[in-house]
């Protein structure tokens, strides 16, 4: 029986391409229990929880993370300072004075400071003065505590002149933490102190520090400031009056990250440095585009959704086959986690399906040839 070798690759061409359309490790599921969800289960398309949004000149602009990051006062701010007045809390030292009763004031002598000499709250909120005994200073400010000491006093002393100051500033702390260059406790005192007034006595950032996700931690609630809005873009609105026992966390940036893929010269991982990334940075940074290979309108961003109920990504196209699109890739930034993936040509999808058939195309027809000579011979 003559064997066409033509007829033979034909009939095997179906179980060449089952092999060639999947290349590289498989893992297969056969055999194998699969766990669903009940909304895996549904069956429902990825298409209809992933939203496309072409880039175009008119609507990147609703895209930008930072269109609120502008110069402008903060006059809630302004009027919490105004107001603000300390509060005496336990560990905290007073220095009492009552002018032309010198008895009564206890010297500081020439080895002794103010805060040596004064007045410490005890743990019960009190403090023992003469003739009045204990006063209650837990919670008051020193206005307060004046006006105690005087009324209890002209009992024994005709219009005493009391004076009331807090020595030692010890009871209230707020705390700064991670990438500042001098972490550690920063006192609540009669001076209002900020959220930036604390990150400068810090000494400030630190290298690797994510300035834009700064969280302030009171009372077990968590908000996030954005310290590049504030200190690069002058958004007072982003500052914060402190409380005894506040955090504020400057975290490090090793989440602000993205990844470069597909028809690139250099597809790497990139770092956002502080002043952010835009998508034109991001591929001019992997060495551009592919020329050869690339196709120029499937530039895609892809971006996991913040309310994964509602959908799971939503993905940014933009079409640069005119070079022109490249300023408006300057005014879309990249977020943490964005995945830039550039598409391949179709043309190069097309050779590289070739590329892969070719060897075992050559070996059949070796094969067919060998098995002809077989017959001859």
């Amino acid at each position: 029986m003559k064997i066409n070798k033509n007829h033979l690759f034909l009939a095997l061409f179906p179980a060449l391409l089952v092999g060639c359309a999947t290349p590289g490790t498989h893992l297969s599921t056969d055999n194998k229990n699969v766990i669903l969800s009940s909304e895996a289960q549904q069956e429902s398309e990825i298409s209809e929880v992933v939203n496309l949004y072409p880039l175009t000149a008119q609507s990147v602009a609703n895209y930008r993370t930072d269109t609120l990051s502008v110069s402008q006062a903060n006059p809630e701010l302004d009027v919490d300072i105004a107001k603000y007045e300390y509060q005496v809390g336990v560990g905290d030292i007073l220095n009492v004075t009552i002018w032309d009763h010198p008895e009564l004031t206890i010297p500081a002598g020439s080895y002794r400071s103010a805060e040596e000499a004064g007045n410490w709250v005890r743990s019960n909120g009190t403090i023992f003065y003469p003739y009045i005994g204990s006063v209650d200073v837990l919670g008051k400010t020193v206005d307060e505590i004046r006006a105690d000491i005087t009324k209890r006093l002209s009992k024994y002393i005709e219009s005493p002149q009391v004076d009331v100051n807090v020595a030692g500033f010890r009871s209230q702390k707020a705390y700064v933490t991670g990438e500042v260059e001098l972490p550690g406790q920063q006192a609540i005192t009669n001076i209002p102190l900020t959220l930036l007034d604390a990150v400068n006595r810090s000494e400030g950032l630190s290298e690797d520090a994510d300035w834009r996700n700064v969280s302030l931690t009171r009372n077990g609630v968590q908000e996030y400031v954005s310290l590049y809005a504030l200190m690069q873009k002058g958004d007072l609105t982003q500052n914060r009056l402190l409380q005894a026992g506040d955090i504020v966390h400057v975290p490090r940036n090793d989440a602000q990250k993205i990844f470069v893929m597909g028809e690139v010269n250099d597809p790497q991982l990139l770092k956002i440095d502080r002043a952010g990334m835009s998508l034109t940075e991001a591929l001019s940074s992997v060495g551009g585009i592919n020329q050869l290979s690339a196709d120029a309108t499937g530039v895609f961003v892809i971006r996991t959704s913040d309310d994964k109920s509602e959908r799971m990504a939503d993905i940014y196209q933009l079409n640069m086959d005119d070079v022109s699109a490249l300023v408006i890739g300057t005014e879309f930034e990249l977020k943490s986690y964005d995945i830039v993936y550039v598409t391949a040509a179709p043309i190069t999808r097309w050779n590289r399906v070739i590329s892969q058939l070719l060897p075992t195309i050559s070996g059949f027809n070796e094969l067919s040839e060998s098995v002809l000579r077989v017959r001859d011979w």
